[in-house]
């Protein structure tokens, strides 16, 4: 299955983003099926030269892995001939995607207003880190600090230490998705009135929109969630505990009847101190300090076959390694390989409509020629 043939065929994505987020959401319209092509600076996506890269490469794993299943072409849009050939690209365009800071696509020239002059339809999508206006707007946004002011820094590591950071690009993938979702969105409208507009979409409020019920609880009740380790406030026993061969795994009982099943297995039946939600997190230190004890008694293989017996949710703490051996990952096909770049499958599996992987990551202005000689061609005749 080529673009032409997915089930988001048809919608032409011009991506101006760079690093993760932006193209990220690219990313997830490409795999299933629109035609994305991403647009670069002469000096090319920071991307290209973040993190691993294969012997003899040039072009890191995380380059191929973001801008999988995308058409590449090298603009300078400093230049008039630049802004020429992406006037000319975005003339029949069904989306544009750009993570510049706030009004650098106006000072270039590129303004909403100017984009629905020519084409009305033209779905904008806007990632920043901070969103297009408010206070915050013109710093300088990366996850890392979308991270600390969302809240959610604060909530990681354990009590008596310091506010973490997750150790992956969480926010630019959370970003990415929101951005895809809200892009279909805007793009159904457009195909229902014939309207363009422009979706601002933002690390902080992405991260902010996975804080759950903490907005309300501090609104109404002043409660401010501590740093927990691995718990939760709401769901006790929950977290991650040492077995008796030193293997880690994680444990949850996010639902009375499970709790109830791991309170019987461990020896606390009836125990009125553990009777409900609210009397398991009142009691949560007493708790987990049982649960850490009968599962530090046990080996692994052990803690896995009582679990399992009462049915109870529990997981070994997997690292790349045991990934890469796990016998429902390979059964769901989560890992794939593609020109040669070992890298995840989609993202979800659609039973009518899935998305296919074409090509990873592809070398700088690969498409230069295929896709702006046509378009220059056009102009010179018009």
């Amino acid at each position: 299955m080529d673009a032409k043939e997915g089930p988001l065929a048809g919608i032409k994505v011009i991506e101006l983003a760079t690093v993760v987020a932006g193209p990220g959401s690219g990313r997830y319209l490409a795999d299933f099926g629109a035609e994305v092509i991403k647009v670069e600076a002469p000096g090319g996506d920071p991307t290209r030269r973040m993190g691993w890269t294969g012997p003899g490469e040039t072009d890191a794993y995380f380059w191929k892995l973001v801008n999988r299943n995308k058409q590449v072409v090298s603009l300078d849009l400093k230049s008039e001939q630049g802004k020429a050939d992406l006037w000319a690209l975005l003339a029949d365009a069904d989306v544009l995607i750009e993570n510049m800071r706030p009004g650098k696509l106006e000072a270039l020239g590129f303004s909403p207003e100017a984009l629905h002059a020519k084409n009305p339809r033209l779905v904008i999508l806007r990632v920043s880190g901070f969103g297009q206006d408010g206070p915050y707007a013109q710093h300088p946004g990366f996850a890392t600090i979308a991270e600390a002011l969302s809240g959610f820094a604060g909530l990681l590591g354990e009590a008596d230490g310091p506010p973490l950071l997750p150790p992956i690009a969480l926010t630019d993938e959370v970003t990415a998705l929101g951005g895809a979702f809200s892009t279909l969105v805007a793009v159904r409208h457009a195909e229902r009135t014939g309207e363009g507009q422009v979706v601002d979409v933002n690390l902080l409020q992405s991260m902010f929109q996975i804080m759950g019920p903490l907005v309300s609880a501090f609104a109404h009740m002043g409660y401010l969630q501590p740093r927990l380790g691995s718990g939760i406030p709401y769901t006790v026993p929950r977290g991650t505990y040492r077995c008796a061969d030193g293997i880690w795994v994680a444990v949850s009982s996010s639902s009375d009847s499970i709790a109830r099943r791991v309170l019987d297995l461990v020896g606390l039946t009836g125990d009125e101190r553990f009777s409900s939600f609210q009397a398991r997190s009142a009691n949560r230190e007493a708790l987990e300090e049982w649960i850490s004890a009968w599962i530090a008694e046990r080996p692994y293989e052990t803690v896995l076959a009582e679990f399992r017996r009462v049915d109870a949710a529990i997981a070994k703490v997997l690292d790349m390694r045991d990934i890469f051996a796990d016998p429902h990952f390979k059964a769901r096909e989560m890992i794939t390989e593609v020109d040669g770049v070992v890298m995840q499958n989609m993202l979800a599996n659609l039973s009518k409509t899935p998305g296919k992987l074409r090509h990873a990551g592809k070398p700088f202005g690969a498409d230069n020629e295929s896709v702006l000689g046509p378009v220059r061609e056009k102009d010179a005749v018009g």
